[in-house]
């Protein structure tokens, strides 16, 4: 949750090319040249020859007129290398897969990213009926178990500076009064884990526990079910399994450090 100092110039270019290459991966249907430049108030001629650069280069590809852009094959590389080089992704691997044999439904595991939580990796739930996820799709905290159980890793002060002045309501049960939220985090730290019922998705609800393997936690791990199959006996099986295999991993990280 940390910012840049204040005295930080950031180059105009560099800032224009990565806040085009977040919207098409943002939003990514395919952009005319015109929508582009109003979205990110760029002039057009700037624009076109950074997208014409970037398409050069593989990281914007356009469609057969050459009039409408996209992601280009060259992100997924990027994407898929910060993947293979993050030891946690790999360390907690046998922990989805536990968490997604025992109850056969959804499960992510994800990180704070400002205010918003990011899929790292997910275990597709069995069922028909699912939760639709993506790796790298991005929510917000304040509307997702993951989220709200990494914004209850941090005082108050700093959740207030970190969440939007307004916060996005997604489902009629998403938290958007600001007293609300931190009363629900202070729930989250009592109880050792977050729940969203329907918050980010109606039908949806998810146990989250952030991963005790750094201080204050930036991962967390959740298991989603629809509300059709949830059960008391479900719920505390699920939130008894979080414990166990997420909880767990304190005691293992003492271990080894002693």
């Amino acid at each position: 949750m940390s910012t840049a100092p204040d005295d930080f110039q950031p180059v105009k270019s560099a800032g224009r090319t990565l806040d085009l290459l977040e919207l098409l991966a943002d939003h990514p249907q395919p952009w005319a040249l015109g929508d582009l430049a109003r979205t990110l108030g760029i002039p057009k001629s700037s624009l076109h020859g950074l997208l014409r650069t970037l398409t050069s280069r593989g990281w914007v590809r356009t469609d057969e007129t050459g009039t409408r852009f996209r992601l280009g094959l060259r992100a997924l590389r990027v994407g898929a290398a910060y993947l293979d080089g993050d030891d946690l992704v790999g360390l907690l691997a046998g922990v989805l897969d536990e968490l997604s044999r025992r109850f056969g439904e959804a499960v992510h595991l994800g990180r704070l990213d400002g205010d918003q939580v990011v899929y790292l990796a997910k275990r597709e739930s069995v069922h028909r009926l699912r939760l639709y996820s993506a790796i790298g799709r991005r929510l917000p905290a304040h509307a997702t178990a993951l989220g709200k159980a990494l914004l209850a890793e941090h005082p108050e002060q700093e959740v207030d500076h970190a969440l939007p002045a307004s916060l996005p309501r997604l489902t009629p049960h998403t938290i958007t009064d600001r007293a609300d939220l931190h009363a629900a985090l202070a729930a989250v730290r009592a109880a050792g884990h977050a729940v969203d019922r329907e918050e980010n998705t109606e039908g949806i609800t998810c146990f989250a526990m952030a991963v005790p393997l750094a201080s204050p936690a930036v991962d967390a791990v959740s298991v989603s079910v629809p509300v059709s199959r949830l059960r008391p006996d479900l719920e505390a099986a699920i939130v008894a399994a979080l414990r166990e295999l997420v909880g767990g991993l304190a005691q293992a990280r003492s271990m080894l450090i002693a």
